[in-house]
């Protein structure tokens, strides 16, 4: 299956991460990659690592804010990507978190992540994909796409992130 979390609202890392500890508890064997975020900074990496070990990935490079900066978080991506093709035949689902925030920023390309869903599809290893800006094609594709909407959020009242709320 391929799972899709997407949205403007909160939530879909932690979806994520809820729906790895699930195939875990399942006894399924599950690797999980986040796309953005750099190594220690988010609260969710440490139980990630712990869970999972080299089964598990922060490769990003952080927020992604300037042009300039676009080869060393093109290069962070596809490392990712190359990581998550290795990983596909090791288990029995792949999480890629934040995956879709890569793809929107052009740092992965939609023939890239195509060919890592038609993959996965042939390996029969459950994907699932998370981040704004669900293309059409990957809507289609997808089993299950859940979108987080956002009501209400502390940010609109002038609050700033929270540690364990929002990282």
């Amino acid at each position: 299956m391929i799972l899709v979390y997407t949205g403007n609202g909160k939530g879909k890392s932690s979806a994520c991460v809820g729906q790895a500890v699930r195939a875990i508890g399942a006894g399924l064997r599950v690797a999980f990659a986040q796309f953005m975020k750099k190594e220690g900074a988010a609260g969710e990496q440490l139980v990630l690592c712990q869970l999972l070990g080299e089964k598990y990935r922060a490769g990003g490079e952080g927020f992604f804010r300037s042009e300039e900066d676009r080869p060393l978080h093109r290069e962070a991506a596809l490392s990712t990507l190359h990581w998550a093709f290795d990983m596909l035949p090791r288990v029995d689902m792949l999480v890629l978190d934040e995956s879709l925030y890569a793809l929107g920023a052009g740092l992965l390309l939609p023939e890239e992540l195509r060919s890592l869903t038609d993959m996965a599809r042939s390996c029969k290893v459950h994907l699932v994909l998370s981040g704004r800006g669900l293309p059409g094609w990957l809507e289609e594709e997808a089993d299950l796409v859940t979108e987080m909407e956002e009501r209400k959020h502390p940010w609109q009242q002038g609050h700033g992130a929270m540690r364990g709320i929002e990282f």
